[in-house]
């Protein structure tokens, strides 16, 4: 199997002059501190710990208390005439006794269950974690979408810049009878397209930004700054640390506890008792007057029929345990496809990236050579627009690019929680 090696060193630099920035770091570590679904933490941890708390109660004292009142058809009934005695046991027969028993090994059931429950709530904690993880992928989206539009106004900049030039020199030829009103006209036209485009990415840029204020509960506004990763690939294999593997592991000692509790609550349990009431009669049957009694000792006790089940519930375990592992196996073979996918994409907007440079730098000569023929009288304005335009557009394909390859690398670290 082919590695793919993978380095990254990060650093910021800000895409204004500020003493403080806002980072992507930062908004991912706030955006999952502020998700109201945090919350549900200490909701589980709360719930874990009543279980654990009902679990230990099993070692206290057990109470029960009975009382019955019966009717028998028939009754012990003792004569000897020897000796002139004659008993008859009463057919009503009175019973009230409080049973107290105590478990003394109980095999392994408590135990389990407290495993069980530990198992249980951490795996409830794992699938709190993979859903916030998937919050990440938001605050990228939102993240980069800023920096997409920072780094597209600074290219209308420039092209606000050329069209005000532009604008200027046609003036100038239409002083001198070279130009005509249409000409500056036409210039004053891309003007204006111009400024509803900027208008339109910042109406943009402020909204994600209100998003990403209400995800992350920071006080950002359209004046908030945004650091800018920069990056240096090479390649290296990253250690997958994604939460979805984590939960299966969870899920997988879950059952493990639940394999041992089954075993434990067919095995014997032993515990001491102590009964004590009123009985009609008591322990003594020849006597029918009512009389207290206790009785205590050693109990053992054995839900043999508990057995008839227990090998098909624990094939049933092994059968979810093969589930899981085969989830793994999946999870693990697509995560790998879509690492060598955003490896590829990197690969390919980095040559781009290259290619963008030289097509602007092409561009602007064309541009310059448009203008120098348009004071000669050799080209007209439309030439001219249509040289910035093209420009334009080879500035903000750059700016797109650009952004891709950072989206790519924090997709990629994304893929595998790195």
């Amino acid at each position: 199997m082919s590695k793919i090696s993978l380095k990254i060193i990060f650093f910021f630099i800000p895409f204004y002059l500020s003493s403080e920035n806002v980072t992507l770091e930062l908004c991912l570590q706030k955006a999952q501190e502020h998700y109201p679904l945090t919350q549900q933490y200490g909701l589980i941890d709360k719930t874990k710990g009543y279980n654990i708390a009902n679990a230990n109660k099993a070692w206290l004292p057990q109470l029960n208390l009975t009382g019955k009142i019966t009717y028998q058809s028939e009754a012990i009934k003792i004569a000897i005439p020897v000796i002139n005695l004659n008993m008859e046991q009463s057919k009503e027969q009175y019973n009230l006794a409080l049973d107290v028993s105590q478990t003394i090994w109980d095999g392994g059931v408590v135990k389990s269950q407290k495993h069980l429950l530990h198992a249980q709530a951490k795996a409830e904690k794992q699938q709190v974690e993979v859903e916030l993880y998937a919050l990440k992928e938001r605050i990228n989206q939102l993240y980069f979408g800023i920096l997409l539009l920072n780094e597209q106004l600074t290219q209308l900049g420039f092209v606000r810049s050329d069209l005000q030039a532009s604008y200027e020199r046609i003036v100038a030829l239409k002083q001198n009878g070279v130009a005509g009103q249409a000409d500056v006209d036409a210039i004053r036209v891309e003007q204006l397209n111009l400024s509803q485009k900027e208008t339109d990415m910042q109406a943009t840029r402020s909204s994600y930004v209100e998003m990403l204020a209400t995800f992350t509960g920071l006080n950002l506004d359209s004046k908030s700054e945004f650091s800018k990763p920069i990056t240096e690939i090479e390649t290296t294999e990253m250690e997958n640390k994604r939460p979805e593997l984590l939960l299966l592991s969870t899920q997988s000692d879950a059952l493990n506890s639940q394999r041992n509790l089954i075993v434990s609550s067919n095995l014997p349990k032993i515990g001491l008792f102590v009964q004590g009431g009123y009985g009609k009669p008591g322990l003594n049957m020849l006597s029918d007057a009512i009389s207290p009694y206790y009785i205590g000792g050693l109990r053992l006790s054995w839900n043999i029929s508990g057995l008839y089940t227990q090998k098909n519930n624990l094939d049933k375990l092994s059968i979810s345990q093969k589930s899981v592992e085969v989830q793994k196996e999946t999870f693990l073979f697509n995560n790998k496809l879509q690492n060598q996918q955003q490896t590829n994409e990197i690969k390919k907007l980095k040559a781009t990236l290259k290619t963008d440079n030289e097509i602007i730098e092409l561009r602007n000569n064309i541009s310059k050579a448009t203008t120098s023929k348009l004071e000669n009288g050799t080209a007209t304005v439309n030439d001219l627009l249509r040289d910035i335009n093209a420009t334009s557009i080879a500035l903000q394909n750059r700016a797109l690019h650009e952004i891709q390859v950072y989206m790519a690398i924090y997709q990629l670290k994304n893929n595998t929680n790195n």
